[in-house]
């Protein structure tokens, strides 16, 4: 199970560098920075829930708590790599990158990580009760 967690991992930091890029390419130009950070950061939760949904089964959990834990560990490694290759290898300074925190200026970048925590268990549970 540990390489399947990481391997559906991977996909949602692939599909959050996409979301990431059309952000910048589109979003923000038209709605401005706030609103364009706004709308991607809905819809990279939207998109984790449903990459959840679609490779539960896949990867297996027997129990809530094993799904949970699923939650847990992509949290920690969106949390490794937004600050580690954020400050390493882009170069964003650690106040940059904590500011993507900060709820009270309007930053929901923690939503992702809720998103990240919770929609390996949602989905399971939504698969055992179909």
């Amino acid at each position: 199970m540990p390489l399947r967690v990481t391997a559906i991992w991977l996909l949602l930091l692939f599909v959050a560098v996409i979301n990431g890029a059309i952000r910048e390419t589109f979003m923000t130009p038209l709605l401005g920075v706030q609103t364009a950070h706004i709308v991607s950061t809905a819809l990279l939760c939207a998109a984790i829930f449903m990459v959840a949904w679609f490779s539960i089964s896949w990867i297996g959990p027997k129990t809530g708590r094993e799904a949970l834990s699923i939650g847990i560990q992509w949290a920690v490694l969106t949390v490794a790599f937004e600050f580690l290759a954020g400050h390493y290898v882009f170069g964003n300074s650690w106040e940059s990158l904590l500011a993507d925190y900060n709820l009270f200026h309007g930053r929901i970048w923690v939503l992702v990580l809720l998103a990240n925590l919770l929609a390996p268990l949602w989905a399971f549970r939504r698969m055992r009760s179909a």
